[in-house]
C-alpha cells in the first residue's frame, strides 16, 4: 500500500477518524495495531507471521530480562533471532549463489538448491527498531513496556513501518503511552509535510527515474554525458524518493499526534563525509553508531582503533542495504572515504580556508560517484558505466530540461534554508503559496504513479 495511491487514501480516510475518536481511550493502541497490521498485510498476509513472531519474541525476552539474572542470555536470544531472520530472508540467496560459484570454481559438481524465499517488505527496518528496544532495556536506558499491544503497535506503526525512520523505543513508546493533543497546527504541519514528500516522490523522483532507468538499463549504448547525467539524476532520485517517503511518514505521524525523528537534513550540502552521514538517513546512521560503532570501541581505542571501528561499521552499513557485491563495494568506498578524510576534515585549513562551496562539491561528487555501485544491477554493469564515463565520446545526452530545472530549484531551496534567507520561508503566506504550487504541479503535470519507494527493497 503506497502513500501516493488512492488505495492508501481510502485506507487513511477510514483509519484516521477512528484514531481521533479513540485517542483518549484505552483502545487507541488496539486500533493502531489493527490498522498497522492491515496496512502491512496488504503487501502479503504471510508477512504478518514474521512481524508478529519477532514482536512477541523481543517482548518476551525483555520480560525475562526483567526477572532473570541471565540478562545477557536473553539479550543474545533477541539479537540472534532478529539477525537470523534478517540474514535468512535477505542474504540466503546471496550466500547460496556465491557458494555454488565457489564450488563450481573448485571443480565440484555439487550444487546447493537456491532458497525460494521472498524478502518481506520493511524487515530491515522493523527488526532494527524492535531489537533496539531489547538492547536499550539491557543497558538500562528504558523501562519495560508492560503492554504487549502497545509494544506491538510501536514495532508496526504503519506510517514508518516499511521504510523508517527507525524509531527508538525511548522516543516513540512514551508517545504511545500518553495522549498528546492533536491540534489544528499539528494537522496543518502534517499535511504540509505530506504534500512536500508527495511532490518529491511523484514530481521529481519518479520523473528522474524515467531517464535513469533508460540509461542504466543498457549503459553500453550510451555515451559519457548521458551516463554522467543519469548518475547525477539518480543521486537526486534516491534522495527525493527516500526523503519524500520520510516526509510523508512524518506528516502522517504528525497528523496522528506523533513526532518521528528527522531522517534527512539537506545531505547534499554536506561539507565532509562525516557531515554527510550526519545528514543522510539519520535514523540508520545513529543506529549503527549506537549499536555497532560504540560497542566495537568507538573512538576509545586510539586513532587506529577508531579507524578500524569506523571502517567495519561503514562496510556493515553497506551490506545492510542489499545482498549484492555492489552494495558491499558501495559501503567499502564510503568506509575508505570516511577513514581517509577524517583527519583532513578536522584541520583548520580545511575548515577555515577551503571555500564552503568547494567542500560541498567535493563531497557531492564523491557521493554521486559511489551511487553508481548502489544503482547498478551487478559489478560488470558498474564497471561498464565507469569505463564508458572515462572512455566513450560525446553524444547528446537528451536529458530533459524540466528535470534539470526541478533539481536546481530543489538545490537552491536547500541552500536558502541553510542561509539567512530562511526567514523568507518562515512566512506563513510563502509556505502556503509553496504548498499550493506543489499541489497544482502534481495535479496538472504529474501522471499517476504506482512506483514503489526505492528503500522498500531493503
Amino acid at each position: 500500500m503506497l502513500f501516493h495511491t488512492w488505495t492508501f487514501a481510502v485506507f487513511f480516510l477510514v483509519a484516521y477518524p477512528v484514531h481521533l475518536a479513540l485517542r483518549h481511550t484505552r483502545f487507541r493502541s488496539h486500533w493502531l495495531l489493527l490498522v498497522s497490521y492491515v496496512f502491512y498485510g496488504a503487501w502479503n498476509p504471510l508477512y504478518l507471521l514474521l512481524i508478529v513472531y519477532s514482536t512477541w519474541l523481543d517482548y518476551a525476552c525483555v520480560n525475562r530480562m526483567a526477572k532473570s539474572p541471565r540478562k545477557k542470555f536473553w539479550l543474545g536470544v533477541s539479537i540472534v533471532n532478529n539477525l537470523g531472520l534478517l540474514g535468512f530472508y535477505k542474504y540466503a540467496g546471496f550466500v547460496t549463489d556465491n557458494l555454488n560459484a565457489l564450488l563450481a570454481g573448485l571443480g565440484s559438481s555439487f550444487h546447493l538448491p537456491a532458497p525460494d524465499v521472498l524478502l518481506p517488505v520493511g524487515i530491515s527496518f522493523y527488526t532494527f527498531q524492535s531489537m533496539s528496544y531489547t538492547i536499550d532495556f539491557y543497558r538500562g536506558h528504558i523501562e519495560r513496556e508492560p503492554s504487549f499491544i502497545r509494544f506491538a503497535a510501536f514495532v508496526s506503526l504503519f506510517p514508518q513501518l516499511v521504510a523508517g525512520p527507525i524509531e527508538r523505543a525511548s522516543n516513540l513508546l512514551p508517545q504511545l503511552q500518553r495522549n498528546t493533543p492533536i491540534t489544528r497546527q499539528a494537522i496543518a504541519e502534517g499535511m504540509s509535510l505530506f504534500v512536500v514528500g508527495l511532490f518529491k516522490k511523484v514530481a521529481i523522483a519518479d520523473y528522474l527515474a524515467v531517464y535513469v532507468d533508460k540509461v542504466y538499463s543498457d549503459p553500453g549504448q550510451h555515451h559519457s554525458p548521458a551516463l554522467i547525467l543519469a548518475t547525477f539524476a539518480f543521486g537526486w532520485q534516491i534522495f527525493c524518493d527516500f526523503s519524500g517517503y520520510t516526509d510523508m511518514a512524518r506528516g502522517i505521524g504528525r497528523m496522528m499526534g506523533f513526532r518521528f525523528m528527522l531522517n534527512f537534513n539537506n545531505p547534499y550540502l554536506a561539507t565532509g563525509l562525516g557531515d554527510f552521514w550526519a545528514r543522510w538517513h539519520i535514523s540508520l546512521s545513529t543506529w549503527f553508531r549506537d549499536y555497532v560503532y560504540i560497542p566495537l570501541g568507538g573512538n576509545r581505542k586510539g586513532t587506529w582503533g577508531t579507524y578500524q571501528n569506523m571502517f567495519i561499521t561503514m562496510v556493515i552499513s553497506g551490506f545492510w542495504h542489499g545482498a549484492a557485491w555492489t552494495f558491499l563495494v558501495w559501503g567499502l568506498l564510503h568506509a575508505l572515504g570516511r577513514v581517509g578524510t577524517r583527519e583532513l576534515e578536522r584541520t583548520a585549513v580545511y575548515r577555515e580556508r577551503v571555500p564552503k562551496l568547494v567542500k560541498q562539491l567535493m563531497v557531492f561528487t564523491f557521493v554521486t560517484f559511489t551511487w553508481i555501485f548502489f544503482r547498478a544491477e551487478d559489478m560488470p554493469q558498474a564497471w561498464t558505466i565507469i569505463s564508458r564515463i572515462f572512455t566513450s565520446g560525446w553524444a547528446d545526452p537528451q536529458f530533459p530540461l524540466l528535470a534539470l530545472g526541478l533539481v536546481l530549484a530543489l538545490w537552491a531551496y536547500q541552500y536558502m534554508i541553510e542561509s539567512r534567507a530562511k526567514v523568507v520561508f518562515d512566512n506563513p503566506a510563502v509556505r502556503v503559496a509553496g504548498i499550493v504550487a506543489m499541489v497544482a504541479y502534481v495535479a496538472v503535470f504529474s501522471a499517476a504513479s504506482d512506483q514503489a519507494f526505492i528503500y522498500f527493497q531493503f
